[in-house]
């Protein structure tokens, strides 16, 4: 799957339809392999977008349910920041070491 297309569900702040809007449309050009169609299957596009957004925000508020404390949101995004310089210095070091040989 796309990785531009985030978790969505049981976050504190709730997610907002734009955010909701912005992962259907990830998932449309992925599925489609299209990042800017054509005049011709632009309508296309966009109906799958608006569907998938309006079912997304179906799944999201109405029929998914949870015991769970809602996640932190600026918690999550400092875990990504944290694996992101991890993988940074292993690349790094992966670099490095290679140059070495």
């Amino acid at each position: 799957m796309c990785r531009n297309i985030k978790l969505l569900y049981n976050l504190s702040p709730r997610s907002t339809d734009e955010e909701i809007r912005a992962s259907a449309l990830q998932y449309v050009r992925k599925v489609s392999g299209m990042t800017r169609p054509s005049a011709a299957n632009e309508p296309a596009i966009e109906r799958a977008v608006e569907e998938i957004t309006a079912i997304t925000q179906r799944l999201l508020r109405e029929d998914l349910v949870t015991r769970a404390e809602p996640k932190d949101r600026e918690a999550l995004a400092e875990a990504a920041r944290e694996r992101g310089r991890k993988r940074e210095e292993r690349m790094r070091y992966k670099i490095l070491g290679e140059l070495e040989d």
